[in-house]
């Protein structure tokens, strides 16, 4: 033990005066180790704002990489794949403008997606062929044409401060479902396998066409003045013959008349709903102004006959045409840019 303390003493003295521990140095000897540690810690506090500085430019470049890619995919590719689709549901990503009014990316691909569904599934298209891919631009330019519709009759919508209720959708929704006489799972099984659309899908679309059904009805004032004078003249002579009376107006109103015959339907025919107000009339009964369910214009049916499951009508029909002519007349004004060929 002597010996250990008498080595321990010796490097002591052997340490120059500055490097001897006292009590008048051991403060500085100290800081001299503690300066030591800070090697270990510094270094990151002194470059904390380089690393912030190259984590913001690369979460920023990996956005924008992310952005071209998305970008490039949608528009000069035209993907239109499932998770194409999701991410324009999740974003409002624009595929044409039409006089000033955006039309939705996913707008478009849901239209578009039901069409192709129904074709390979029902139809057994081949995508392949020439055929086939002939069909393909159809339906993307009939789409394309949808969805711009849609997007122009919701521009004149908020201008004219037109909406579709929560209860008119659902109405509208439980008599589509009654008159195919199914229960609300089969119906909407019915629906995703024949046009690919889930239940919400299905009734978005429902309540963009009932939008724009309003919307065409409300800003045909030509047609609205043609109804009123049909239903002044049926309403003085309910015996009226109607294929004549058709005649007449069409050679004197702006909007023409036309009358048809629809022969032996069901009583629940997808016909606007006519069938299903002409089975509430009496034989040879006339009806007052029908609205089509389907948006293409004004109605008078006249009951021909009927039995248990089926009836047979004849009727006059005031088609809707200033919202189709007004929407035709931006387009051929070059109001309507689109951001995909189609």
């Amino acid at each position: 033990m002597k010996k250990l303390f008498h080595r321990l003493r010796k490097q002591q003295d052997d340490l120059p005066l500055s490097s001897r521990i006292t009590s008048e140095t051991v403060v500085q000897h100290r800081e001299r180790i503690l300066a030591g540690g800070r090697r270990f810690k510094y270094p990151i506090q002194y470059t904390r704002h380089k690393l912030v500085i190259n984590t913001i430019a690369i979460s920023v470049a990996a956005l924008i990489i992310v952005v071209l890619v998305g970008w490039w995919q949608l528009y000069p590719m035209q993907n239109t794949s499932d998770f194409m689709y999701r991410i324009t549901k999740v974003v409002p990503i624009p595929v044409a403008i039409v006089d000033g009014q955006t039309v939705l990316y996913s707008d478009y691909l849901m239209k578009y997606r039901s069409s192709i569904n129904y074709l390979e599934q029902k139809e057994q298209v081949s995508f392949k062929t020439e055929d086939g891919k002939r069909q393909i631009e159809h339906y993307k330019q009939q789409s394309m044409s949808d969805a711009i519709a849609d997007a122009y009759a919701l521009k004149l919508a908020k201008n004219l401060d037109i909406s579709v209720s929560a209860s008119e959708l659902e109405g509208f929704l439980k008599e589509q479902r009654e008159s195919s006489d199914v229960s609300q799972q089969t119906y909407d099984a019915v629906i995703l396998d024949y046009y690919g659309w889930s239940p919400d899908e299905y009734r978005h679309v429902t309540e963009n066409n009932l939008l724009r059904q309003k919307v065409a009805y409300v800003v045909d004032k030509n047609a609205t003045t043609t109804v009123n004078s049909v239903a002044d003249i049926l309403k003085k002579d309910t015996e009226t013959n109607l294929k004549t009376l058709a005649a007449t107006i069409s050679s004197k109103d702006t909007t023409k008349a036309v009358y048809g015959t629809s022969g032996w339907v069901p009583k629940t025919n997808q016909d606007g709903g006519l069938a299903i107000e002409a089975a509430k009339l009496k034989k040879l009964q006339l009806s007052t102004t029908i609205q089509s369910t389907i948006g293409d214009g004004y109605y008078f049916i006249r009951l021909l006959d009927i039995n248990e499951t089926q009836v047979s009508y004849e009727y006059i029909q005031i088609p809707l045409t200033i919202f189709t002519k007004d929407l035709n007349n931006i387009i051929d004004s070059g109001k309507v840019k689109k951001y995909i060929s189609v």
